[in-house]
């Protein structure tokens, strides 16, 4: 029995005294069979949720309902036992001691719920699977920290190409902004790593174990025995499966598969370092997912309280449409359309009443646009009194999809991500060279020449022998050589190889000091680096 209602531990048996707590506890008073009926014909009751209750309810299932041992025989449903009325003034999850309240979202079908899950399965199969898929000879998404070598889908960075990423987190940070300006929190309720997880597998699991919002409320306030404590192991050994797995594929991302496999095979001390990687996500995700859960996107995630500042009256939210809803009541008896049913804060997973307006907790999931389409469709009303909307369209007024914050976000969005693709393709090659001048004297003359000693380091960034060739560039004074004429030489995979070069300028060539280009050639690809270094000498009267 929830401790919701204070109910004395013996209360007479009498009709008087019933009747007495019934109007204290804002009971309604029992229906006759007949009305029971129509309540379930006009969507007023439903397998999760009941107006009603009575004092001798044949019509009640008992899978629904809980008996007041010694009052009367009343019946309580369950749902309507422990949820709790949403407010703006505080949060439904914390209770006013200061203690957790625990929700348990009813599930919900409909075309909403339906484009979810196909999202959601597509974006853990993402994340599953790129480390698989092999590009230039490495995953998809390697991030090498241990050989400080980055791979995304065939481009390999190495630290000194890392200044590129501003633009990559600028581009879709300003991305992300256009997406909340024109579609509020799409990113919460659609693609957000931990609703995805939670929503699509931790949910799942737990609907399966312990059954719909009814019964799980029924086995919170059940007391301890062997079929609960089974099914509550049961239920976290499989999140904890879950989150291991979770774990480590995110650690693959940064070790490669193989290694990954063999640090499996391998006891934990052996490789204390990952193994304590993968140990700590997996407890905080079997935290996060089994028990904080809604918690860290209230509490925790800045992104809701960005939105008021990213949104305006022409955001597209899931809304109420309260023009239309309001006065709410029992169908015949209210002028609105909402029958006051709270089918969509049975279903909210964090414990809102969307009728209330938009609220910093709303993740923009849609579970209670599905489940108001059903309940309308059920009272014979049209859907979209819970819907895709922006405050103006609500109101009446005509709606702007295009205005002046989406047009700047657009233009910083494509600013951030075209200066990285053009960065990325001019300047962060499949191979890296750097030249310095070699140790010791800065020149070298004598009555024939002037020669300059350099040290070249190439970098190959592919997974693939590299074969380069260094040469003098267009920039190089007339008569200028390169000792031994062209130097090709071969690089490992993801190897890096220094070589010596030394250009010589001819006594009746040398005109003085002068900047001199070396290009560097790779193959394959045939991408050619052209590096311009400075060329010392002697002055050219003292030699003339």
């Amino acid at each position: 029995m929830s401790s919701s209602l204070a109910i004395p531990a013996a209360i007479p048996d009498s009709t008087r005294e019933t009747q007495l707590f019934v109007r204290q506890h804002g009971i309604q008073k029992p229906p006759h069979q007949e009305q029971a009926t129509d309540a379930k014909a006009d969507g007023r009751y439903d397998s999760t949720h009941s107006a009603y209750f009575s004092i001798a309810p044949a019509w009640f299932s008992a899978g629904h309902a809980e008996r007041i041992s010694g009052f009367g025989g009343i019946l309580l449903p369950q749902s309507m036992a422990v949820l709790k009325k949403p407010n703006l003034v505080s949060m439904t999850t914390i209770n006013d001691d200061g203690s957790r309240y625990i929700l348990h979202p009813a599930d919900v079908s409909g075309k909403w719920n339906v484009a979810r899950r196909w999202v959601g399965v597509l974006l853990i199969a993402i994340y599953i699977f790129l480390p698989w898929i092999p590009i230039n000879g490495n995953p998809a998404v390697f991030l090498d920290v241990e050989n400080r070598m980055f791979h995304l889908f065939g481009l390999t960075l190495v630290p000194q190409d890392l200044w590129v990423m501003f633009f990559a987190v600028s581009g879709l940070g300003f991305a992300l902004f256009f997406g909340t300006s024109l579609l509020g929190r799409v990113w919460c309720g659609w693609t957000c790593p931990y609703t995805v997880f939670l929503d699509h597998v931790y949910r799942r699991i737990e609907r399966w174990i312990d059954g719909d919002a009814p019964a799980r409320r029924a086995l919170t306030n059940a007391p301890w025995t062997v079929g609960k404590i089974f099914k509550r192991v049961l239920k976290h050994s499989l999140y904890g499966i879950v989150a291991a797995g979770i774990a480590h594929v995110f650690l693959s991302y940064f070790v490669s598969l193989d290694r990954l496999y063999g640090f499996m095979q391998n006891g934990p001390l052996e490789h204390a370092t990952a193994f304590g990687i993968v140990l700590f996500l997996t407890l905080v995700l079997w935290f996060c997912f089994g028990y904080f859960r809604e918690q860290f996107c209230i509490i925790m995630c800045p992104y809701g309280r960005l939105q008021s500042a990213l949104t305006d009256d022409d955001t597209v939210n899931v809304g109420y449409d309260y023009n239309r809803g309001e006065p709410r009541g029992a169908k015949g008896k209210a002028e609105g359309d909402c029958i006051d049913c709270r089918r969509c804060v049975q279903v909210c997973p964090t414990g809102i009443d969307i009728r209330n307006g938009l609220q910093l907790e709303c993740i923009g999931c849609t579970a209670c646009i599905d489940a108001c389409d059903d309940i309308m469709t059920k009272v014979d009303r049209p859907k979209g009194l819970i819907r895709y909307d922006s405050f103006n369209g609500f109101a009446g007024n005509k709606r702007r999809f295009l205005r002046p914050r989406i047009f700047a976000y657009t233009a910083l969005a494509l600013l951030g991500i075209g200066v990285l693709t053009l960065v990325a393709s001019q300047k962060a090659r499949p191979f890296n060279a750097t030249i310095s001048r070699n140790g010791g004297a800065g020149f070298y003359s004598d009555a024939e020449s002037v020669r300059n000693i350099y040290k070249i380091r190439v970098f190959n960034k592919r997974n693939q022998t590299a074969t380069i060739t260094i040469r003098l560039g267009k920039g190089t004074p007339a008569g200028y050589e390169l000792s031994g004429s062209e130097q090709t030489f071969s690089i490992p995979p993801l190897s890096e190889i220094s070589r010596t070069c030394v250009v010589v300028a001819p006594i009746k060539s040398y005109t003085g000091i002068s900047d001199i280009t070396l290009d560097v050639h790779a193959d394959p690809g045939d991408v050619t680096l052209e590096k311009t270094t400075r060329f010392l000498g002697p002055n050219p009267q003292s030699i003339h």
